[in-house]
């Protein structure tokens, strides 16, 4: 299933490429569906990339009621992200950790310079779902589940990312620059 999403920001493509891939710890307050972020490793490459990966915890408006049937393994994924700063491109896999193998979810995020010193985040990837690695359901009612868990995830992501791209404006606002 495509994910696709499009955030446009009054600043330079520079500002929020680099505010995105640098300072996601400083974007927190401004995502009300996440928990927690740990940067777990940075790597500079050649050709100006950077490789990074960031373990994400999610559930910030989960009724406390529905938490007590959620595992912290369900609220979780690793996201292994390539910067790339000469293209304005960041390509992207996530692994959710409840269900290994079975959500296969990637895809890039695109900063395209608009005129007037402006920013449209392009967000584009796809996910897909093999419930039948999924431990209880059956392998006959695994095809009919696919596309519900794969619409309920694209709409997750879909907001994530659109609070994302938000939350760097938020955040460069806030500092007046």
């Amino acid at each position: 299933m495509e994910i696709k999403t499009d955030v446009t920001l009054p600043y330079t493509r520079d500002r929020v490429f680099t505010t995105y891939r640098d300072r996601l710890t400083d974007l927190l307050p401004f995502l009300p569906n996440i928990r927690g972020l740990v940067i777990k490793s940075r790597e500079e490459r050649e050709g100006n990339e950077v490789y990074l990966v960031n373990e994400w915890k999610g559930g910030g408006e989960i009724p406390s009621a529905a938490r007590a049937f959620l595992s912290e393994s369900m609220l979780a994924w690793t996201d292994h992200a390539t910067w790339k700063t000469t293209d304005g491109i960041c390509e992207w896999r996530t692994d959710v950790h409840a269900f290994p193998g079975a959500l296969l979810c990637s895809g890039f995020n695109r900063f395209v310079e608009l005129p007037g010193g402006q920013t449209r985040i392009e967000f584009r990837g796809a996910l897909t779902c093999d419930a039948s690695k999924v431990p209880g359901v059956p392998k006959l009612l695994a095809r009919s589940v696919n596309g519900t868990v794969e619409k309920i995830f694209v709409g997750k992501i879909g907001q994530n990312l659109l609070s994302v791209g938000q939350g760097i404006g938020k955040l460069l606002e806030k500092e007046g620059k």
